[in-house]
Protein backbone atom coordinates (compact mmCIF):
# COMPACT_ATOMS: atom_id res chain seq x y z
CA UNK A 1 0.00 0.00 0.00
CA UNK A 2 1.45 3.32 -1.00
CA UNK A 3 2.04 5.96 1.64
CA UNK A 4 0.72 9.47 1.37
CA UNK A 5 0.55 12.75 3.18
CA UNK A 6 2.47 15.97 3.28
CA UNK A 7 6.19 15.91 3.99
CA UNK A 8 7.12 18.21 6.85
CA UNK A 9 10.22 19.02 8.92
CA UNK A 10 10.17 18.40 12.67
CA UNK A 11 12.57 18.68 15.57
CA UNK A 12 13.39 16.02 18.13
CA UNK A 13 10.90 17.73 20.47
CA UNK A 14 8.12 17.58 17.86
CA UNK A 15 4.93 15.62 18.24
CA UNK A 16 6.35 12.28 17.16
CA UNK A 17 3.48 10.38 18.74
CA UNK A 18 1.34 11.09 15.71
CA UNK A 19 3.92 9.75 13.29
CA UNK A 20 3.32 6.22 12.03
CA UNK A 21 5.93 5.96 9.30
CA UNK A 22 9.64 6.35 8.83
CA UNK A 23 11.61 9.47 9.58
CA UNK A 24 14.48 9.75 7.13
CA UNK A 25 17.42 12.09 6.79
CA UNK A 26 19.68 11.86 3.77
CA UNK A 27 23.06 13.11 4.94
CA UNK A 28 26.71 13.07 3.95
CA UNK A 29 29.03 10.70 5.77
CA UNK A 30 30.63 13.56 7.66
CA UNK A 31 27.53 14.03 9.80
CA UNK A 32 28.46 11.06 11.99
CA UNK A 33 31.39 9.96 14.07
CA UNK A 34 31.55 6.15 14.27
CA UNK A 35 30.40 4.96 17.67
CA UNK A 36 28.69 8.20 18.64
CA UNK A 37 25.07 9.30 18.47
CA UNK A 38 24.37 12.03 15.90
CA UNK A 39 23.52 15.38 17.42
CA UNK A 40 19.94 16.54 16.98
CA UNK A 41 21.21 19.54 15.06
CA UNK A 42 22.94 17.23 12.58
CA UNK A 43 19.81 15.25 11.77
CA UNK A 44 16.96 16.97 9.99
CA UNK A 45 14.04 14.65 10.75
CA UNK A 46 11.91 14.51 7.62
CA UNK A 47 8.63 12.63 7.69
CA UNK A 48 8.41 10.34 4.70
CA UNK A 49 5.73 7.80 3.83
CA UNK A 50 6.56 4.14 3.85
CA UNK A 51 6.64 2.47 0.45
CA UNK A 52 5.42 -0.80 -0.96
CA UNK A 53 7.75 -3.77 -0.61
CA UNK A 54 6.84 -4.73 -4.19
CA UNK A 55 6.36 -8.20 -5.66
CA UNK A 56 9.98 -9.38 -5.41
CA UNK A 57 10.49 -9.80 -1.67
CA UNK A 58 11.81 -13.15 -0.41
CA UNK A 59 11.90 -13.73 3.34
CA UNK A 60 14.82 -15.36 5.11
CA UNK A 61 17.67 -13.78 3.21
CA UNK A 62 21.29 -14.51 4.07
CA UNK A 63 23.13 -12.64 6.80
CA UNK A 64 26.04 -11.23 4.79
CA UNK A 65 27.65 -8.01 3.59
CA UNK A 66 28.57 -8.92 0.00
CA UNK A 67 25.36 -9.70 -1.89
CA UNK A 68 26.69 -9.69 -5.47
CA UNK A 69 27.51 -13.40 -5.87
CA UNK A 70 30.00 -12.38 -8.56
CA UNK A 71 27.45 -10.72 -10.83
CA UNK A 72 28.84 -7.86 -12.95
CA UNK A 73 28.20 -4.18 -12.43
CA UNK A 74 29.66 -0.97 -11.05
CA UNK A 75 30.54 -1.45 -7.40
CA UNK A 76 28.22 0.21 -4.90
CA UNK A 77 28.87 0.21 -1.17
CA UNK A 78 25.64 0.97 0.72
CA UNK A 79 25.84 2.48 4.22
CA UNK A 80 22.56 2.66 6.11
CA UNK A 81 22.30 4.24 9.56
CA UNK A 82 19.31 3.40 11.76
CA UNK A 83 18.49 5.89 14.52
CA UNK A 84 15.69 6.41 17.02
CA UNK A 85 13.38 9.05 15.59
CA UNK A 86 12.57 10.57 18.98
CA UNK A 87 16.15 10.95 20.23
CA UNK A 88 18.33 10.57 17.09
CA UNK A 89 20.37 7.97 19.02
CA UNK A 90 21.78 5.06 16.99
CA UNK A 91 19.97 1.73 17.23
CA UNK A 92 22.39 -1.18 17.44
CA UNK A 93 21.41 -4.72 16.54
CA UNK A 94 18.66 -3.76 14.09
CA UNK A 95 18.36 -6.13 11.12
CA UNK A 96 18.49 -4.26 7.82
CA UNK A 97 17.26 -6.24 4.83
CA UNK A 98 17.91 -5.06 1.23
CA UNK A 99 17.14 -6.47 -2.21
CA UNK A 100 17.28 -5.09 -5.76
CA UNK A 101 17.64 -5.96 -9.43
CA UNK A 102 21.03 -6.86 -10.88
CA UNK A 103 22.72 -4.82 -13.63
CA UNK A 104 20.46 -6.46 -16.20
CA UNK A 105 17.28 -5.50 -14.35
CA UNK A 106 16.67 -9.05 -13.08
CA UNK A 107 15.58 -10.07 -9.56
CA UNK A 108 16.77 -13.36 -8.12
CA UNK A 109 13.91 -15.83 -7.72
CA UNK A 110 11.79 -14.31 -10.48
CA UNK A 111 11.65 -14.42 -14.27
CA UNK A 112 15.13 -14.77 -15.76
CA UNK A 113 16.53 -14.97 -12.21
CA UNK A 114 14.67 -18.10 -11.06
CA UNK A 115 17.83 -20.23 -11.05
CA UNK A 116 18.91 -18.42 -7.86
CA UNK A 117 16.94 -16.95 -4.97
CA UNK A 118 19.85 -15.12 -3.36
CA UNK A 119 21.79 -12.72 -5.61
CA UNK A 120 21.40 -9.04 -4.73
CA UNK A 121 19.72 -9.94 -1.42
CA UNK A 122 21.04 -9.84 2.12
CA UNK A 123 20.68 -8.82 5.75
CA UNK A 124 23.11 -7.00 8.03
CA UNK A 125 22.90 -6.09 11.73
CA UNK A 126 23.62 -2.51 12.70
CA UNK A 127 26.71 -1.87 14.82
CA UNK A 128 26.90 0.37 17.91
CA UNK A 129 26.81 3.44 15.65
CA UNK A 130 23.58 2.18 14.06
CA UNK A 131 25.37 1.39 10.81
CA UNK A 132 24.67 -1.52 8.45
CA UNK A 133 26.92 -1.92 5.40
CA UNK A 134 26.53 -3.83 2.16
CA UNK A 135 28.67 -4.42 -0.89
CA UNK A 136 26.62 -4.67 -4.05
CA UNK A 137 26.46 -3.27 -7.60
CA UNK A 138 24.55 -0.32 -8.95
CA UNK A 139 21.03 -1.62 -9.70
CA UNK A 140 19.80 -2.07 -13.25
CA UNK A 141 16.46 -0.83 -14.55
CA UNK A 142 13.36 -2.70 -15.52
CA UNK A 143 10.21 -1.62 -17.29
CA UNK A 144 7.93 0.79 -15.48
CA UNK A 145 10.19 1.65 -12.53
CA UNK A 146 12.95 4.10 -11.81
CA UNK A 147 16.19 2.72 -10.37
CA UNK A 148 15.86 1.73 -6.70
CA UNK A 149 16.82 -0.55 -3.80
CA UNK A 150 14.25 -2.10 -1.47
CA UNK A 151 14.82 -1.98 2.29
CA UNK A 152 13.22 -3.34 5.46
CA UNK A 153 14.30 -2.53 9.01
CA UNK A 154 13.55 -4.99 11.82
CA UNK A 155 13.93 -3.98 15.49
CA UNK A 156 13.21 -6.45 18.27
CA UNK A 157 11.70 -8.90 15.81
CA UNK A 158 9.25 -6.35 14.40
CA UNK A 159 9.33 -4.67 10.99
CA UNK A 160 9.55 -0.95 11.78
CA UNK A 161 10.05 0.25 8.22
CA UNK A 162 9.50 -0.90 4.65
CA UNK A 163 10.80 1.45 2.00
CA UNK A 164 12.78 2.05 -1.16
CA UNK A 165 16.01 3.94 -1.76
CA UNK A 166 16.65 5.98 -4.89
CA UNK A 167 19.42 7.63 -6.92
CA UNK A 168 19.66 10.88 -8.84
CA UNK A 169 18.92 10.48 -12.54
CA UNK A 170 22.13 12.33 -13.36
CA UNK A 171 24.18 9.70 -11.55
CA UNK A 172 22.24 6.84 -13.12
CA UNK A 173 22.80 8.31 -16.59
CA UNK A 174 26.55 8.42 -15.94
CA UNK A 175 26.68 4.84 -14.63
CA UNK A 176 24.57 3.50 -17.48
CA UNK A 177 26.95 4.85 -20.10
CA UNK A 178 29.38 2.12 -19.04
CA UNK A 179 29.29 -1.66 -19.46
CA UNK A 180 27.38 -3.81 -18.61
CA UNK A 181 24.57 -1.24 -18.31
CA UNK A 182 25.24 0.26 -21.75
CA UNK A 183 24.11 -3.01 -23.36
CA UNK A 184 20.54 -2.09 -22.44
CA UNK A 185 19.34 1.22 -23.85
CA UNK A 186 16.02 3.05 -23.69
CA UNK A 187 15.47 3.18 -19.92
CA UNK A 188 11.76 3.94 -19.85
CA UNK A 189 11.13 5.46 -16.39
CA UNK A 190 12.95 8.26 -14.61
CA UNK A 191 12.35 9.55 -11.09
CA UNK A 192 9.83 12.21 -12.08
CA UNK A 193 7.57 9.62 -13.73
CA UNK A 194 7.75 6.90 -11.07
CA UNK A 195 4.58 6.79 -8.93
CA UNK A 196 6.40 5.31 -5.93
CA UNK A 197 9.20 7.88 -6.07
CA UNK A 198 6.47 10.55 -6.00
CA UNK A 199 5.55 9.41 -2.47
CA UNK A 200 8.72 10.45 -0.65
CA UNK A 201 11.46 9.68 -3.17
CA UNK A 202 13.43 12.89 -2.63
CA UNK A 203 13.66 12.11 1.11
CA UNK A 204 14.68 8.51 0.34
CA UNK A 205 17.43 9.34 -2.13
CA UNK A 206 20.89 8.09 -1.27
CA UNK A 207 23.73 10.55 -0.84
CA UNK A 208 26.36 9.15 -3.19
CA UNK A 209 30.07 9.88 -3.52
CA UNK A 210 32.56 8.36 -5.92
CA UNK A 211 35.45 6.15 -4.93
CA UNK A 212 38.22 4.56 -6.96
CA UNK A 213 36.32 1.30 -7.38
CA UNK A 214 32.82 2.68 -7.76
CA UNK A 215 30.45 4.53 -5.41
CA UNK A 216 29.38 4.79 -1.78
CA UNK A 217 25.70 5.51 -1.12
CA UNK A 218 24.48 6.51 2.35
CA UNK A 219 21.30 7.48 4.16
CA UNK A 220 20.07 7.84 7.73
CA UNK A 221 16.79 6.13 8.61
CA UNK A 222 15.04 7.22 11.77
CA UNK A 223 12.48 4.75 13.11
CA UNK A 224 10.09 4.48 16.03
CA UNK A 225 11.22 1.53 18.12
Amino acid sequence: MYGGGVVERITRTGLLARVGGLVVASLGLGAFRPGSAPAASAVGCILAPEMTQGPYYIAGEKLRRNITEGRPGTRLDVRLWVVDASTCAPISGAAVDIWHADAGGVYSGFGAGTSSRTFMRGIQRTDKAGLAQFRTVYPGWYQGRTVHIHVKVHVGGNVVHTGQLFFSDTLTDAVYRRSPYSRRSNRDTRNAHDMIYANGGPQSTLTVRGKSSGYVGSIVMGVRR
